[in-house]
């Protein structure tokens, strides 16, 4: 079987379709279905489907399953995978090696991070980006909003080449990681909650344990500043909390610079900010191996943007 796969795979002329096509393999299987590749890759299922059917009749082979049972690849399917990580490492590679040879930083660059970083107040990241291209102006930068376990997949899997994202459990070892800001994630609930008219001095540990609480898939179900929250509703990001507790049915964190606008408008309230509060500490993290200079370069550019904006 292997054989047959290398045979086949030696016979495939690798134009810009080629790559495209393979590039879309790569996001499927990264993210782990079609569904959930869709926000990334900015197409919709079908328009997935498409491409994914054209890579399998150019190289003969079916790649995966897809149906009641999920998305599944098949023995072919994990080996392509794997070529496929090896040979856009190896492009990236030549990229920046010509580059460097030419005195300037050319190739790709794929940078992955959460959401809600436009309005912290510690980090520019727009002024970081605008650095970055004034200082690597021929690098392709991709950029990608995920939740932390998948850019930790990413880093893993060869699919990005830096992240900006919180801590999240034992998994940042390894990585290269530098730390940059913290965030401060405060508990809120939203009109209509039976919470939002409690004066703080009356809303006790009991009182919080009784209500329904929206977590983040990324976070462990454990004591959150002393409080056994009972989860009800998970969710990998910011505007999934904020939907969850502007339906008024549950509490739950969120950062303050995120939330503030809606606090402001009355639609938030913040519930105890003196004991419900606690710090997310940010990291920028590379693969095990030395970081490309366009990684480095866009990592300079992030941390420079935290110094000067604070």
């Amino acid at each position: 079987m292997i054989n047959k796969v290398r045979h086949r795979v030696l016979n495939l002329s690798l134009g810009d379709t080629e790559l495209r096509l393979l590039r879309v393999f790569a996001s499927v299987v990264q993210y782990g279905g079609f569904s959930s590749a869709q926000t990334a890759l900015g197409m919709t299922q079908a328009t997935i489907s498409t491409h994914m059917r054209h890579l399998e009749d150019r190289l003969g082979l079916r790649l995966c399953s897809r149906g009641r049972s999920g998305f599944l690849l098949t023995d072919e399917g994990r080996l392509v995978y794997e070529a496929t990580l090896e040979l856009f490492g190896s492009l990236e590679k030549f990229q920046s090696r010509v580059g460097e040879a030419q005195g300037e930083l050319t190739g790709s660059l794929t940078f992955g991070t959460v959401d809600a970083m436009i309005t912290n107040r510690d980090l520019d990241l727009q002024g970081a980006l605008a650095a970055f291209h004034r200082q690597a102006p021929r690098v392709h930068l991709e950029i990608d909003v995920a939740a932390p376990q998948l850019l930790q997949q990413g880093l893993l899997s060869g699919g990005y080449q830096i992240v900006l994202m919180p801590s999240v459990g034992s998994v940042t070892p390894h990585f290269r990681t530098q730390p940059v800001f913290s965030e401060v994630q405060k508990l809120y609930c939203a009109q209509g909650h039976p919470l939002f008219g409690v004066a703080d001095a009356a809303i006790t540990t009991e009182l919080l344990e009784a209500q329904s609480f929206a977590g983040r898939t990324y976070m462990l179900n454990e004591t959150i500043c002393g409080v056994n929250f009972r989860w009800a509703a998970a969710t990998p990001h910011m505007e999934g909390t904020l939907l969850l507790l502007l339906s008024g049915a549950y509490i739950g964190f969120l950062p303050d610079h995120y939330a503030e606008e809606w606090v402001r408008s009355g639609r938030l309230r913040l519930l105890a900010p003196e004991r419900m509060a606690f710090e997310d500490m940010f990291h920028i993290a590379h693969p095990r191996n030395k970081p490309s200079r366009a990684a480095e370069t866009l990592a300079r550019a992030i941390v420079e943007s935290v110094r000067t904006h604070r």
